[in-house]
C-alpha cells in the first residue's frame, strides 16, 4: 500500500475517534457543571481539560472568561479551534475523500453524512438547546463508522491502518479523560472545605467512568462504592474492557504485526516495551508514584510511538515539527491540493 493512502485512512480514523473522545470529555464536565457548587470550582474542570488537550493558551486568546457555554462552542463549533468536534470531522471527511477508492461504499457514505448532519444541527442550535443531544450523537456517529468498517471491510492493509488509527488515538484519549480528572485534584488543592471536596469526590469519580461508557462496567466488576483507585485500575490496567490502556495496548500489538515492514522494528520495538510495562504495572505502585506522573510519561510514550508510526508506514512528519506535534490537529488537504507540502496533504496534526 501506498504509504500516503495509508496516511490518510490512518487519519481518518484517528479524527473519528479524537471526535468522540471531545465529545466524552464534554459531555462529562457539563454533566458535572449541574451539581451545586461554586462558580470557581466550576471553571476548575473546564480549565483542566483545555489544559489538558493542551488548548488553554489559544482559548485564552479568544475568550476573556471561563463560562461552560465558551468551552463547549470552543471545543465543539468553534472553526478557528483546529481541535473542534466540527473540524476533526471535516478532517476525517476529507481524508476519506482521499482514499474513496480504498474504503466501501458504505463506509465513505457514513462518514460523509457525519458531516453534512454535523454541520445542519449546529447550524439549527443545537449547543444552545441541548448540547448533551449532540455530544450523544457524536459518540452514536463513531460507533456507527467504526460498525460500518467492521462490517464491510475486507481484513487487509487498509483495514489495518484504520484500526491502528483508531486505538492509538483512544489511548491517548482515555488517558487524558483519566488525567483532566488529577489535574483538577491538583487545582482544587486548598481551594476547598475537606468535608465539600469529599462530598463532590463521588460525582466526579462517576463522571469520569460515564465519558468512557464504564459507570456500567464498573458496576458489574467491582459491584461496590465508587473508590478512585478502582476507577483508575479500570481504565488503566483492565484488559478485559474495550477502552482501557491495557485492551488498546493489546490491539496496537496484534495489529502492527498485520502491517509490519522491513522498518518497523522500532516500532514493534516500542510497543511491546509500552505493553510490558503496563502489564506489569500494579495500581499500587502507579498511585505511589504519582498517577498523574505516570499518565504523564504514558502519554509522551504514545506520542512517540505516534510519530514512529509517521515515520516508518507513513507520510512523516516535516522535520521542524516537536516529537509531540500530534497533539494539535490541523485539517488535511483536500484531494486536489496533494501537490502541498507532506505534512499539510498528509492530514497530519500540527502543534498549534
Amino acid at each position: 500500500m501506498l504509504s500516503r493512502t495509508a496516511d490518510h485512512l490512518f487519519w481518518m480514523a484517528r479524527y473519528t475517534e479524537r471526535a468522540e473522545n471531545t465529545a466524552r470529555m464534554l459531555d462529562a464536565n457539563y454533566q458535572l457543571a449541574l451539581v451545586p457548587q461554586s462558580d470557581e470550582y466550576a471553571a476548575l474542570g473546564w480549565r483542566a481539560m483545555l489544559s489538558i488537550s493542551e488548548l488553554a493558551g489559544i482559548y485564552a486568546a479568544a475568550h476573556p472568561s471561563m463560562t461552560s457555554r465558551d468551552v463547549i462552542a470552543f471545543m465543539a463549533s468553534d472553526r478557528d479551534n483546529l481541535s473542534s468536534i466540527i473540524n476533526c470531522l471535516r478532517a476525517a471527511r476529507e481524508n476519506a475523500r482521499a482514499v474513496r477508492g480504498s474504503i466501501t461504499t458504505e463506509l465513505w457514505e457514513t462518514i460523509n453524512t457525519t458531516w453534512l448532519d454535523g454541520q445542519r444541527m449546529l447550524a439549527d442550535g443545537v449547543l444552545e438547546r441541548d448540547p448533551c443531544e449532540f455530544f450523544e450523537w457524536v459518540k452514536f456517529r463513531s460507533h456507527l463508522s467504526r460498525g460500518v468498517q467492521l462490517g464491510t471491510m475486507v481484513r487487509d492493509e487498509a483495514f489495518y491502518f484504520m484500526r491502528l488509527g483508531t486505538f492509538l488515538e483512544r489511548a491517548d484519549n482515555t488517558a487524558r479523560i483519566l488525567d483532566v480528572k488529577c489535574e483538577m485534584l491538583e487545582q482544587r488543592a486548598g481551594a476547598l472545605a475537606q468535608p465539600l471536596a469529599q462530598s463532590l469526590d463521588y460525582y466526579h469519580w462517576a463522571a469520569v467512568l460515564r465519558s468512557v461508557s464504564g459507570f456500567e462496567v464498573y458496576r458489574k466488576v467491582y459491584r461496590d462504592v465508587i473508590v478512585p483507585e478502582r476507577v483508575a485500575n479500570l481504565l488503566i490496567l483492565f484488559a478485559n474492557w474495550p477502552r482501557s490502556l491495557a485492551a488498546n495496548l493489546d490491539e496496537l500489538r496484534q495489529i502492527i504485526t498485520h502491517v509490519r515492514n522491513a522498518r518497523s522494528a522500532p516500532v514493534q520495538a516500542l510497543i511491546e516495551q509500552l505493553h510490558a510495562d503496563v502489564r506489569a504495572a500494579q495500581i499500587g505502585d502507579i498511585l505511589r508514584g504519582g498517577l498523574h506522573l505516570w499518565l504523564t510519561d504514558f502519554l509522551a510514550r504514545i506520542n512517540e510511538l505516534g510519530s514512529c508510526i509517521s515515520r516508518d508506514f507513513l507520510v512523516p512528519l516535516a522535520p521542524e515539527e516537536p516529537a509531540l506535534a500530534d497533539t494539535q490537529p490541523l485539517p488535511p488537504a483536500s484531494a486536489q491540493s496533494q501537490s502541498q507540502s507532506q505534512s499539510q496533504s498528509s492530514g497530519q496534526p500540527h502543534a498549534a
